[in-house]
């Protein structure tokens, strides 16, 4: 006993054994070398060498060695390990931990405030509050005394720690989770140079969206580029941005897509990201892995959904339920695919559900070998402290955990985790084994039966029923915790928390609490010994799951179409080409390409289907379309946001893209809102359900760009804020500015030893100039029209589409001698001020005069019946049926510059086609298949087929849900998770949305 309770006394000298060595003490310094010897043990060196038997020697803070056989040296205290097992302590590589949270603002860039353009921070740093490299957590950070102790309970010895505040974050640091001052724990001042999207606390209206996040965080490369080589300004931000490109950079990311767009932009400046991610990554694996990241995930599992009353399950979406079946997997997909990762505790509710979530993603499949992997050497390695941490190595810090038993076991306590030498309890090591039997007293119920077998235990009422009832038991040292419920009596569920009060015999007491509220007092008496063996844990067997559907929503499929020969037969085909609408005819589908079109075609083994009193068509082509973007469609604190592209945030999980497709929709124009003068440069798509993002992209075809005139601009309708323009002059003024600057630009590009800073909003500009972009601008009212032609004329740029334009039939001869396409509503009026004066003629005397007209639909329910919008410009304007169904197909495609691909039906063309049950202008037409380059991604016999499995599918998980409930998951509420639908006039902020999905305090 003395020798037992000498070694303790040395342990716990372990505390006071290091000195702060540049703080002078108050009264005599220890300086005892703590010098201790763990012997008998299993460790787990690395994940890939474990030593039976084995030593540990550590001096100090440091390990001294690692192996068997190994001789004790003198001095040392030896700590019998036998039975028991050695980690390496667990690290994070990515936490707040010791960061002072930031305060939000609420609400975005619109609403009621004055704008803030140019950052308030003083000082000579960047113009926009979200830039703020200059941020160090090394200056920032104070130890955490409680988060400490929850990390450490967890196994965690060091973390990396960051403040989790703007697009760039400035750097983060490497500490340990020991109790020393904060001068003691840094292992590394400045692991890594960080990123996100959201722009956090900033003041700055700008970026309000995520393709504006994006542009910032481009420009902001650029404008490093050029400070370091300039001498003109000085600017504390752009110096530490260039200074930490030498860094690991970490980069965090919300989701697949944005895992996608950060390496796009790391591959754009020569980068490669460290991305911080939500743990979807299984959704689209190969994409993720092409990318060549390393990942940070979390293990933060959706919690299943309460599922039980069936109108409430009614608003749990099929994306919803897969991604909580789905996710325990992504660690298991990401090691199958060899990508390289590490796990994080990051956006756990509580570090109480970190193990249970790393036990269930080893039930789903994740080795435990890379669990450790993921945990120690992967993190340690990403954020540069490989040399101290990570391994039990000599040389290196004694962060070590000592366990019951292997660490992935549901069973292993974790009893000590020592930080850089220091010994924190987590649970008592040497305590007595509690098995056995007992006689329970509780107040109010009386006697019981109790039995404890291990980490198990039942009890039972004495007497004729012998009912077993399990409960459970929770143990910390001599601490006891024990549940049980006696259902079908008034008690319910019983807790019982109390004390070990006597070792022999082993005595238990403490205070009880009823369902009813009832308190009291209990103790439990040993009778005698267990003589059942403890429950052996189970082999785990890995839980299979639901099949991956692309894209991971509604209507999505495991198995995408192919593409075939295919030949339409007996159709009557509506060509939009000088053959006109030919009757009993055929179409070949070849290669992705319209091979033939005429009578009596044959093609071998080609797909042969009869479409007699069918309808064929080119698919429709959407010349004004919002949908399939994420993260906001307008990007309005500025009067110009040329910088800002579509194709950076197309969102292919867009459900939209299928419901368009039932409509024949094969070709959309994604286009920037009309928040501003100038807005951004937009994106042609083909609605190729199912596919990435970049493989939407329509791909070789113009590009262009969206301005806009009237209310929206001068911000009529959205606030009081004071963004310039807040006139209709003001907007003339933006253009004539804007145009002015990008010919000085210009100019001083190609001026001989050129100094000029890349302007991405310029750049954009200047290619409007050069006839290498092309605008379409929003528009309704006559004179404003006039204006921007006027200014166009005067300036030297070219519009190419005036989009809405309800007034077109006014301005139409002008608009014809300047070779101005018009693309408008079929018949929508009198919705705010600038309609009053629209006409359901306008499409027609537009296409009267001459100029190429189109209906578009600015609106993702419209577009679903684009060619019943056609069909009323023979309803209101008796426009030939062949000219109406060019408003949706062929004319569009002019404006876009894109009808020597689609359109019409013609040999060489894409195969965008599509079958109709009947006259496609009439409103009983009907899709029946929309093929895009010759793939049908709609078709309407398997879209039955695709609801009845998805209904089945859904019914399986719901009944998995309830299962998990009844065994006692933790549970939400269902939420119906509804995407939004932008049209011109959407505002929002993306980082205040960001910011409230995570509940994160803000303030006004």
């Amino acid at each position: 006993m003395m020798k037992q309770l000498l070694t303790l006394a040395l342990v716990f000298s372990a505390t006071v054994l290091f000195g702060q060595q540049t703080y002078p003490v108050n009264g005599s310094y220890d300086t005892r070398p703590g010098l201790f010897a763990f012997t008998n043990a299993t460790i787990v060196v690395n994940a890939n060498q474990t030593i039976s038997n084995g030593t540990l020697l550590v001096k100090g803070q440091t390990i001294q060695s690692v192996g068997s056989g190994t001789t004790v040296p003198a001095g040392y205290v030896v700590i019998d390990l036998k039975g028991k097992f050695i980690y390496p302590s667990l690290i994070d590589p990515f936490t707040t931990y010791g960061i002072p949270e930031p305060a939000r603002t609420a609400g975005g860039g619109f609403g009621g405030r004055q704008s803030i353009f140019i950052s308030t921070k003083k000082g000579s740093y960047n113009w926009n509050e979200a830039i703020r490299p200059e941020t160090e957590a090394r200056t920032m950070f104070t130890i955490d005394t409680k988060k400490a102790d929850e990390l450490r309970k967890a196994g965690f010895g060091s973390v990396n720690t960051l403040n989790h505040d703007g697009i760039a974050r400035g750097t983060s640091a490497a500490v340990s989770l020991s109790d020393e001052r904060e001068n003691k724990i840094f292992l590394k001042d400045q692991t890594a140079a960080n990123y996100s999207f959201n722009k956090g606390s900033s003041q700055n209206d700008y970026p309000t969206s995520l393709m504006g996040s994006i542009a910032l965080i481009r420009q902001t490369y650029y404008d490093a580029q050029w400070y370091g080589r300039q001498k003109e300004e000085y600017n504390i931000s752009l110096q530490e941005f260039n200074r930490q490109q030498a860094l690991p950079q970490i980069f965090e990311a919300d989701g697949w897509q944005n895992v996608l767009r950060a390496d796009k932009i790391a591959k754009e400046f020569g980068k490669q990201y460290i991305i911080k991610s939500t743990g979807d990554e299984y959704q689209r694996i190969d994409a993720v892995k092409a990318t060549g990241a390393s990942l940070i995930i979390p293990v933060n599992f959706v919690k299943a959904y309460d599922a039980e009353d069936p109108a409430e399950a009614r608003n749990i979406t099929l994306a919803q339920m897969k991604g909580w079946e789905m996710a325990p997997a992504n660690p298991a997909a990401l090691e199958k695919a060899g990508i390289r990762f590490s796990l994080t505790a990051y956006g756990l509710e509580s570090m109480k559900d970190f193990w249970a979530n790393i036990r269930t993603a080893i039930d789903n499949g994740l080795t435990e070998k890379q669990a450790l992997l993921s945990l120690t050497e992967v993190p340690a390695a990403m954020i540069g402290i490989s040399d101290q941490a990570g391994t039990l190595e000599k040389g290196k810090l004694a962060n070590f955990l000592i366990t019951s038993d292997n660490l992935f076991k549901s069973s292993n306590v974790i009893f000590e985790n020592w930080v850089q030498g220091k010994r924190f309890v987590v649970s008592k090591m040497n305590v007595n084994d509690l098995t056995g039997i007992y006689n329970l007293t509780v107040d109010s119920l009386g006697s019981l039966n109790l039995k404890i077998n291990g980490t198990s235990a039942f009890v039972q009422r004495p007497g004729a029923d012998t009912t077993k009832i399990t409960a459970s038991i929770t143990r910390n040292g001599d601490w006891v915790g024990i549940s049980f419920n006696l259902k079908k009596t008034p008690s319910g569920e019983v807790r019982l928390s109390g004390y070990l009060t006597s070792a022999n015999p082993v005595m238990l007491r403490g205070e009880s609490v009823l369902a009813s509220g009832t308190a009291g007092k209990w103790s439990a008496q040993f009778i005698s010994a267990n003589t059942e063996p403890p429950k052996k844990e189970k082999p785990r067997a890995v839980i299979t799951a639901g099949k991956l559907i692309y894209p991971f929503v509604a209507f999505g499929t495991e198995n995408s179409p192919k593409q075939e020969t295919v030949l339409l037969k007996n159709a009557t085909v509506w060509t939009n080409e000088k053959e006109g609408v030919l009757l009993n005819a055929d179409v070949l589908l070849e290669n992705g390409k319209i091979k033939a079109v005429g009578k009596g075609l044959s093609a071998g083994s080609a797909k042969v289907i009869d479409a007699t009193g069918k309808h064929i068509t080119a698919g429709i082509i959407d010349e004004h379309s919002h949908i399939a973007i994420t993260g906001g469609v307008n990007e309005g604190a500025q009067s110009s946001s040329a910088e800002v592209r579509v194709a950076d945030v197309v969102n292919s999980e867009d459900v939209n893209i299928y419901r368009q497709l039932a409509g024949g929709v094969t070709t959309s124009h994604l286009l920037h809102g009309s928040a501003n003068p100038i807005g951004g440069q937009s994106q042609l798509i083909k609605l190729r359900w199912g596919k990435t993002p970049e493989e939407l992209k329509f791909g070789g075809n113009d590009g262009f760009i969206k301005f806009a005139l009237g209310e929206n601009v001068k911000q009529s309708n959205f606030g009081s804020g004071l963004r310039f323009p807040v006139t209709r002059m003001g907007v003339e003024q933006t253009y004539i500015d804007e145009f002015t600057r990008a010919k000085e630009y210009k100019a001083g590009l190609t001026a001989k030893g050129n100094t000029v800073r890349r302007d991405l909003e310029l750049d954009a500009i200047v290619e409007i100039l050069d006839n290498k972009r092309f605008i379409t601008c929003h528009s309704y009212v006559q004179s404003e029209i006039n204006m921007l032609i006027h200014a166009a004329d005067s300036i030297g740029f070219k519009i190419n589409t005036f989009t809405h334009i309800l007034e077109g039939y006014k301005v139409a001869d002008k608009m014809k001698s300047h070779g101005i396409a018009g693309s408008t509503f079929s018949d929508w009026w009198a919705y705010k001020m600038e309609v009053a004066e629209a006409i359901p003629y306008n499409g027609k005397i537009m296409h009267n005069v001459g100029i190429t007209t189109a209906f578009n639909s600015d609106d993702a329910e419209m577009a679903r019946h684009l060619n019943q919008e056609a069909g009323k410009s023979v309803l209101y304007g008796n426009v030939p049926e062949e000219e109406a169904l060019k408003f949706v197909t062929l004319n569009p495609a002019k404006m876009l510059h894109i009808d020597q691909r689609v359109g019409s039906i013609k040999a060489g063309k894409d195969a965008d086609v599509v079958i109709w049950s009947d006259n496609p202008l009439s409103i009983y037409a009907r899709a029946e298949k929309t093929f895009v380059d010759g793939i049908p991604y709609w078709d309407m016999e398997k879209d039955a087929q695709i609801r009845a499995q998805q209904q089945s599918e859904k019914a399986r998980i719901i009944q998995k849900m309830v299962e998990s409930k009844s065994k006692g998951a933790k549970t939400q509420r269902p939420s119906a998770d509804t995407p939004r639908i932008y049209n011109c006039e959407s505002l929002e902020d993306y980082s205040a949305a960001l910011n409230e999905l995570e509940g994160v305090k803000t303030h006004e």
